[in-house]
């Protein structure tokens, strides 16, 4: 067995067969021309024995946006080891190993991954920033407000021929959606690309397009499976994403969403734990949502991440933070901000509140609540009335949500 070593590019076959046998899944050579589009060899550490991969890690280079920012990040993915070769340390020295490559290299002060299990990556220093709402609703009766003049008009197209309009779009909403990664071509190849072998069952990918007064300001990207029963049609709307600019586009999707001819059902696993559609149907117990684990965030650089974010209120605290990988974190660390920006220094001043790395990354994207932490024990508040004054400036108006799995 050879110790870690950066793959090349055609070692990707190999990493994919290793990622295929730990995660279940069979061979499909569509699916891996596409995923192939979005390697980073010089991103991944890999181990082998003799020839064959037996244990991986990987990242992707991407912009994830934060509360009033966005920020590089290193999008950790691809981490496997193969059943013949676990309990031998190979996933602790890889995930390790990265952290301090992606600190060493001063360019993300964050990392964020989508944990297989919630078990495995606290121990590694990510905290569960981001969760979602699977939803898994019944369709029938359920009823939306109805339309207004200024909601536009809605086209139903193929998604590749827009693929610019609706990057453009996404790209102007990502900015006030904490947890969106930005998508170049290549991540717009990928997340376009409507595998056969993926789809369940279900149709090719449908794009809705809503148009309002000054162009497209809405999308939803989704698919529909057919069932029949004794008593008739019983098909479902898979959806997959829904971007827009103005309530008015976002109810107007939805409205369609909900009402397609034959279908009886809805599904949409990747919802927002503030989804205004809670708030506009008649029966939000009908979506039949239950929530997830989503974004895992890791702060690897604490004075330039708490540096590099906004605050929704001023803050002026003394936090005391303790990293056992990176103990170039730990320390004594006063953050001063507000809405406008905001420093982070090294000091000796006594602390008002002390956490692990792991409870900064829960906080780090203003959905974890502060009080909530510090009564789970995971914080500690140090100068009593400190979480309570700080809790305001940690969050955000809008929740923090993931838009695809990467």
């Amino acid at each position: 067995m050879t110790d870690a070593l950066v793959p090349r590019a055609e070692d990707f076959d190999k990493i994919s067969a290793l990622l295929t046998l730990a995660f279940h899944g069979g061979f499909d050579p569509e699916l891996l021309e596409v995923e192939r589009g979005i390697f980073e060899p010089d991103r991944s550490l890999l181990v082998r024995d003799g020839g064959t991969a037996v244990a991986h890690v990987g990242a992707f280079s991407r912009d994830l946006a934060v509360p009033g920012a966005d920020l590089p990040a290193a999008h950790v993915t691809m981490v496997s080891v193969a059943p013949t070769h676990r309990r031998r340390g190979l996933l602790t020295g890889l995930m390790r190993r990265q952290l301090r490559e992606i600190h060493d290299a001063g360019r993300e002060p964050l990392a964020v991954l989508w944990a297989s299990e919630g078990r495995i990556y606290p121990r590694f220093g990510y905290g569960l920033a981001a969760q979602r709402l699977v939803l898994a609703g019944d369709t029938v009766g359920l009823r939306l407000p109805d339309p207004t003049p200024a909601e536009g008009t809605i086209r139903l197209d193929r998604p590749d021929p827009h693929r610019a309009e609706l990057a453009r779009l996404h790209e102007r909403v990502r900015a006030d959606r904490p947890g969106w990664s930005r998508r170049d071509e290549r991540w717009w190849a990928y997340v376009l690309a409507d595998v056969k072998g993926l789809r369940g069952g279900a149709t090719e990918r449908r794009v809705l397009l809503h148009e309002g007064p000054d162009g497209l300001d809405g999308y939803a990207l989704y698919r529909t499976k057919e069932e029949w029963t004794d008593t008739g049609p019983r098909a479902e709307v898979r959806v997959d994403e829904v971007v827009a600019a103005r309530p008015e586009a976002y109810l107007a999707l939805w409205r369609l969403l909900l009402s397609i001819d034959l279908t009886r059902r809805v599904s949409f696993s990747i919802a927002a734990v503030d989804e205004p559609l809670f708030r506009l149907v008649d029966e939000p117990r009908q979506l039949g949502a239950r929530l997830a684990d989503a974004l895992w965030v890791r702060v690897v650089d604490v004075p330039a991440a708490l540096a590099a974010r906004r605050y929704a209120t001023d803050v002026d605290v003394v936090i005391e933070v303790t990293d056992d990988l990176l103990p170039e974190n730990s320390g004594r660390w006063r953050l001063v901000g507000g809405p406008s920006g905001a420093e982070c220094t090294a000091t000796s001043a006594p602390a008002g509140l002390a956490c692990d790395v792991r409870a900064l990354g829960e906080l780090y994207l203003g959905g974890a609540g502060l009080v909530a932490l510090v009564a789970a024990g995971r914080v500690r508040e140090l100068i009593p009335g400190t979480a309570v004054t700080v809790s305001a400036a940690l969050g955000w108006h809008r929740a923090p949500a993931p838009m695809e799995v990467f």
